[in-house]
């Protein structure tokens, strides 16, 4: 750290995806687009404070003309919104906060406007006034045309260019899919919970993350320097030397034992008394197959379909669907890749804009909901998979079934992409095998019927917790709620694995809860015969599960589902993993 840099800032979050990252600050707020960011000398401040005023200058005669414009065709009233969008630049107080935020941060004049900006937004949003938080709207407006008006004959930006941590309100699913992965070493959010989709992708990627700390964005500088402790949930701006120091030594004997775990990639996921779990691996992209075949995922146990299909305005065609597909059934080879059909709305992408708000999106149009109302949208991904599967092992499944016609409907529609193929002397695989998610308690209590129509069952852990508790997973109000150990939801499981022996197929868990190291000898001993994780942590569960005796696992489990409470299951399986393998806890 420079000699006069300042103080050492720590803030403490919740901890979502392990590891330790060190970099420069990028800060994204709310509202309005960041501008680039970049230091300057001292001796630049007059002339970056002038270009402030003058973008000022160049923004007030714009919303001028707008206003009279506006008046000429259609009145007074309807001009008078730019006249209100002028006042907020007339404002003393911010025009004097800007130029003390560049001379006082040496950083130029449109990313300090920012920031400034992005403060007053954030305490207005703090505010429960309904009026006042509406206003929001206007400013971000402002900010947004007095950004445009910047010259932009100025020094490079550094950042976001060069890695980084990102510092940010929250990330939802559209800015995973954007965001260039490669230069975020790791992100802080004000938002979120353990359970968020941000959360399961940090862990998925193996990027160090942190949530839930509350004003990062108002008490963090971009490009100030800073540590993301994964471990922990410290975040560290500003350390000192002896700061450093210390967490350079923590990540080499981390590192260590990460490699150490990875060298014994090459062994069997089969616990001490010869039982074999299938390990496989959850993605979302084939450009992590890569990564799949590194730690040797026994297959993929869920392809998400989402991201590939809903991130541009276009919905990918047959041909499309089918390459990528085909992608991942010749690099998943000779393993079985399975195929998540189309897992909308919730807290995933939307399918399509909708003409009125949701009022509850977790209980509304999504899932195979959405595929079902979209039928010929649908047949084009199953017809995708089909064509797919003929050129390796592949499986699809069903998200978010409820009762058993939803999944006779999906078979009947399956059955109809097949003698469409055949026509046409397409070839696929007519015995692939086709599943059903277990994601909702319903289902749960008609697995005996569902078992009859499907090949196994995936247990989708995050959502099945969500409906049984009734708890919005990314809720940080209600998080403290959300419990993996629930006696019911440990019962519905043994329900799920008992129905699924009953019939004679194999039953999978690929939400969160199946990398949970805690959780690993309870749900081993409730019977479950895959588990499928982020790639990252497939090395962690593997020597976990190398680690566990199946037999005692089914007595730990016995007794679990005796137990009353959250607390004391949790307690029961984690004695049990801390005793099986307690160098886990520490990697």
């Amino acid at each position: 750290m420079l000699e006069n840099s300042p103080a050492e800032q720590i803030f403490h979050g919740t901890a979502v995806s392990r590891g330790i990252a060190v970099g420069p600050i990028h800060v994204i707020g709310r509202g309005f687009t960041a501008p680039e960011v970049y230091n300057i000398p001292e001796a630049f401040v007059p002339a970056e404070q002038e270009r402030f005023s003058k973008a000022l200058q160049i923004t007030q005669k714009q919303l001028a003309d707008l206003q009279e414009h506006m008046e000429s065709l259609s009145g007074h009233e309807e001009g008078l919104v730019f006249e209100a969008h002028s006042m907020i630049l007339d404002d003393p107080g911010v025009t004097k906060e800007v130029r003390r935020a560049i001379a006082e941060r040496l950083q130029n004049a449109e990313y300090s406007f920012y920031a400034v900006m992005q403060t007053y937004l954030e305490s207005m949003r703090r505010i429960s006034d309904a009026y006042l938080k509406e206003r929001t709207i206007d400013i971000e407006d402002v900010c947004q045309r007095v950004l445009r008006n910047f010259s932009t004959e100025e020094v490079p930006s550094t950042s976001p260019d060069q890695a980084h941590l990102l510092v940010t309100y929250d990330l939802t699913p559209s800015d995973t899919a954007s965001m260039d992965r490669s230069k975020i070493l790791g992100f802080v959010t004000e938002a979120g919970s353990v359970n968020s989709h941000t959360a399961i992708l940090a862990r998925a990627l193996g990027i160090p993350a942190i949530v839930g700390i509350g004003n990062a964005i108002l008490e963090t500088t971009a490009l100030a320097p800073a540590i993301i402790d994964g471990y922990t949930g410290t975040f560290i701006v500003y350390p000192t030397e002896k700061t450093i120091a210390l967490y350079k030594v923590l990540a080499a004997e981390r590192k260590a034992a990460r490699e150490e775990l990875e060298s014994q990639k090459d062994q069997a996921s089969t616990t001490r008394d010869g039982r074999h779990i299938t390990l496989s691996a959850n993605i979302e992209f084939t450009n992590e197959l890569e990564t799949v075949r590194q730690f040797r995922a026994e297959g993929v146990g869920l392809f998400r379909t989402e991201f590939f299909l809903l991130e541009s305005n276009e919905h990918p065609d047959e041909e499309d669907q089918t390459k990528v597909y085909t992608e991942l059934a010749l690099g998943v080879a000779p393993n079985q890749g399975i195929i998540r059909t189309l897992d909308s709305g919730g807290d995933k992408l939307p399918a399509e804009p909708l003409t009125e708000t949701e009022p509850n999106p977790f209980l509304g149009w999504r899932g195979i909901r959405v595929s079902l109302d979209r039928q010929e949208l649908f047949k084009t991904q199953l017809r995708s998979i089909l064509r797919s599967s003929a050129h390796g092992k592949l499986g699809m499944m069903f998200p978010f079934i409820s009762g058993l016609t939803e999944i006779r409907t999906c078979r009947k529609l399956v059955k109809e992409c097949m003698e469409e193929l055949d026509a046409k002397n397409q070839p696929y695989d007519a015995d692939l095998e086709i599943g059903a998610m277990i994601e909702i308690p319903s289902a749960v209590l008609v697995a005996d019927e569902l078992a009859k129509e499907v090949d196994f069952f995936s247990i989708g852990t995050n959502d099945l917790i969500q409906y049984t508790v009734a708890v919005d997973r990314i809720n940080h109000r209600v998080a403290q709620l959300y419990r993996s150990s629930h006696p019911a939801v440990i019962r519905l499981i043994k329900m799920t694995t008992d129905a699924a022996k009953r019939a004679g197929i194999w039953t999978g868990v690929c939400g969160e809860m199946a990398a949970d190291l805690n959780l690993t000898p309870l749900l081993l001993g409730l019977g479950v015969d895959e588990l499928s994780v982020g790639p990252h942590d497939l090395a962690p569960v593997r020597k976990a599960l190398r680690s566990l005796d199946y037999s005692k696992c089914q007595e730990l489990a016995e007794k679990a589902l005796t137990l009353p409470t959250a607390k004391e299951i949790l307690k029961l399986s984690k004695d049990a993993a801390q005793e099986a393998y307690p160098d886990l806890f520490d990697t």
